[in-house]
């Protein structure tokens, strides 16, 4: 097999919550390279870009404004069947349900709020990633 790359973000709950350090300790853990990471606040040009298959649904506009609320931490990881083996790390996006011993099972909670913030984001494809990671690396 050969080494994928995928896309993670930290998302605005995360780095408010000063669980970069503990996200990014899980990642290497694993055994997956962080080969590119950044801080950024994030554009709507950026987001616009990064979740325009959701735009025009209801959550869209909160998402939107969710992600732009804060800092958000851009992380280039790679390694063997490193996309299905993030999103294993993460959790269900739910995290109420999402299992013990995932980022979001661990670490996330339900805030009642208009948009659920799950505290990461990792991509679902290979062609994914390499949009994704065009979007925010360039």
């Amino acid at each position: 097999m050969s080494k994928e790359r995928t896309l993670i973000l930290v998302k605005p709950d995360g780095v408010r919550r000063h669980l970069t350090g503990e996200i990014l300790s899980r990642i290497e853990r694993k055994g997956y390279d962080i080969v590119e990471l950044k801080q950024l606040d994030a554009t709507r040009e950026i987001l616009e870009q990064h979740y325009a298959e959701h735009q025009g649904k209801p959550f869209y506009e909160p998402l939107v404004e969710f992600m732009l609320s804060g800092p958000v931490v851009a992380i280039v990881a790679e390694g063997e069947r490193v996309i299905e083996g993030f999103r294993s790390l993460a959790g269900s996006t739910e995290p109420t349900v999402a299992a013990p011993g995932t980022i979001r099972g661990d670490l996330g909670r339900d805030w009642g709020l208009k948009v659920q913030q799950n505290l990461v984001h990792g991509s679902d494809s290979p062609e994914s990633a390499a949009r994704e990671i065009g979007i925010w690396f360039g």
